[in-house]
């Protein structure tokens, strides 16, 4: 890796202040109740997009699950071994919760509490032919460290499909701060949410005048394109703290770095959001 990287590398490792982090399971616990059908298959469709619908037969790790709707998707798609964990035990639940709904009696479904940051914990999970982390490693408050545990849980040919948020310079400078002051308390919380979702919709609808689409139409629809709902989507947005960001280039030479070449790159642009990233690691 080069040395002008390295130390950028090393600047962005340093500590983050995990004393205000956001509570992700209660916002996926809100996130079941709306769970249907509808939102289950467009999960599995973006998944088995980015993936080129390599899921079948295959082993599937989930790191960070969450609400465990994309491990659902990947038992969904015929995975033959899914394993769940995630540092939230509210988020545990979660999984749990739509195991008990759908594969109660599934054997090869296993979920538990874990850390990405714990290197005896992954030291006994093995490896996995397809490892999914979305919108996750960035929350770590070592999201480095973190990319770099994830390396020896992937086969040599397997898949590794991560999403991480965008480096906007400036305005990511700002979005931390505006996450802190979330997590600082309720009151803060009243005023930002009703701000950003009056922001965010705004917005939406400005974007959707301007392309000559029906603004109202996203509004109508019960799910975005990956089975999401706006209003947790805002929270989890708001409230995602720790928050680290990474430009594309400097995820990619990371990865080539650690033998991985890459498969697929979907990016988000000059906008705040994530890039997604499959990459597979070369055999040998």
């Amino acid at each position: 890796m080069p040395n002008d990287l390295m130390g950028t590398l090393d600047d962005k490792m340093a500590p983050v202040d995990m004393s205000q982090r956001f509570e992700f399971g209660k916002n996926w616990q809100r996130f079941l109740h709306s769970l249907n059908e509808q939102r289950i298959s467009l999960a599995e469709n973006s998944l088995c997009s980015m993936l080129d619908r390599q899921i079948s037969a295959r082993s599937f790790l989930d790191i960070g699950c969450g609400s465990g709707l994309f491990s659902l998707a990947a038992m969904r798609r015929g995975a033959e071994r899914v394993h769940s964990f995630d540092y939230d035990l509210r988020s545990v639940a979660c999984a749990a919760e739509l195991k008990r709904r759908f594969f109660s009696d599934a054997s090869n479904w296993t979920i538990e509490r874990g850390d990405i940051l714990d290197a005896e914990y992954l030291a006994g999970l093995g490896q996995f032919d397809v490892v999914y982390s979305w919108g996750v490693l960035h929350h770590t408050g070592r999201m480095w460290q973190a990319l770099g545990n994830v390396v020896p849980l992937v086969r040599p040919g397997g898949k590794l499909f991560i999403a991480i948020y965008n480096d906007q310079g400036f305005q990511s400078r700002l979005w931390k701060k505006v996450k802190r002051l979330y997590n600082h308390g309720r009151g803060w919380r009243f005023l930002l949410v009703p701000s950003f979702c009056s922001y965010f919709g705004l917005r939406l609808f400005a974007k959707d005048l301007l392309s000559l689409k029906d603004p109202f139409d996203r509004y109508r629809r019960t799910a975005d394109s990956r089975g999401m709902a706006f209003f947790t989507d805002v929270l989890d947005w708001l409230g995602g703290y720790p928050f680290e960001v990474a430009k594309p280039e400097e995820i990619f030479d990371f990865f080539r770095s650690k033998g991985f070449e890459l498969e697929k790159l979907k990016t988000a642009g000059v906008n705040h959001g994530n890039n997604e990233f499959v990459f597979r690691k070369c055999a040998g």
